[in-house]
């Protein structure tokens, strides 16, 4: 097949599933694998996650827990924008790529591009991480300012602090879901004047029967790994759990699964909730997130059968 012929989002969406194929074609399930029951919380890549778990010989459960709605009256981005073009605006920093273009198709409406991407070349312009760095690059936009590796807001304020103090900036921060609510208060500490500019926000799904179907059976105790792919499925599997009346139920039983974790904002997610994190990919990617469960997961499900933490 030439891929180079098909659209992009054709190719982009062969490589994925060439990739995914590829890693599970050279795993050869154990027969302890083959008992390992995972339950994930994927919802964009819902089948990818399933293939690969089915093809490490796993049980698999994929409940999606999350749907990207885009905030309708987004007053505070025409806000933003307003700011920006009248000069009130010292540092833009975009948290992620979905939530930078989706900035755009919001102001669209009013705005010309050309106009929009001059007024942020007037600013220093700072990202999180790759999304978006890739997205400001197709835009032709310069980027100032890059945090390291693994992106969390952590590393992002740290390397302000070495590159660019923000004492007496005005500093706009492109929201990626819930607010970062200990990001802000750690900018005002050092002197900014923090504007949060929200542009989209994660909401459970239409359908949320599987998901609670998934709840229960966790709590049930028909689960022996949990796997999070992002820090928002951990909020929203809450908010799944508490609607049922279920929250202190499922937190209780998630607690004697094996919880694995595809890098440190989610890692961070689980914890501010009270749940432990047993697995941690490295680099944070669903692949390897998924090869570490099926390498470590049975002896840690022993383990912890055993009464072993």
């Amino acid at each position: 097949m030439h891929v180079g012929r098909l659209p992009a989002r054709v190719r982009r969406d062969f490589r994925s599933y060439q990739a995914t194929k590829a890693m599970s074609e050279t795993h050869t399930p154990s027969p302890k694998a083959a008992l390992l029951r995972v339950c994930s919380f994927e919802s964009r890549r819902r089948d990818d996650m399933r293939a690969l778990i089915e093809r490490h010989g796993g049980i698999a459960t994929v409940a999606p827990s999350m749907r990207e709605v885009p905030l309708d009256a987004n007053t505070a981005a025409f806000e933003f924008a307003d700011a920006l073009f009248a000069g009130r605006i010292d540092a833009v920093i975009f948290m992620t790529g979905v939530g930078a273009r989706t900035l755009w198709e919001t102001l669209q409406s009013r705005y010309a591009q050309p106009e929009f991407f001059a007024a942020l070349e007037k600013c220093e312009v700072i990202v999180r991480g790759p999304k978006p760095t890739a997205v400001l690059r197709e835009w032709k936009v310069r980027i100032d300012h890059r945090a390291p590796e693994p992106n969390t807001w952590r590393e992002l304020l740290a390397m302000l602090d070495a590159e660019y103090p923000v004492n007496g900036k005005r500093v706009a921060v492109q929201e990626y879901g819930q607010p970062n609510v200990e990001f802000y208060r750690a900018l005002q500490e050092r002197g900014a004047d923090v504007t949060a500019v929200p542009i989209y926000r994660w909401a459970l799904p239409e359908d949320t029967g599987p998901l609670v179907s998934a709840i229960r059976s966790i709590i049930a105790g028909e689960q022996d790994v949990l796997m999070f792919t992002s820090a928002h499925q951990v909020h929203n599997v809450l908010s799944a759990a508490e609607s049922e009346g279920l929250q202190e139920e499922w937190l209780a039983a998630a607690n004697r699964c094996v919880m694995a974790s595809i890098g440190p904002t989610t890692s961070e997610a689980l914890v501010d909730v009270g749940l432990p994190v047993h697995l941690e990919a490295s680099p944070p990617k669903m692949g390897q997130l998924v090869k570490l469960v099926f390498e470590e997961g049975p002896r840690l499900v022993g383990t912890r059968e055993g009464g072993v933490e």
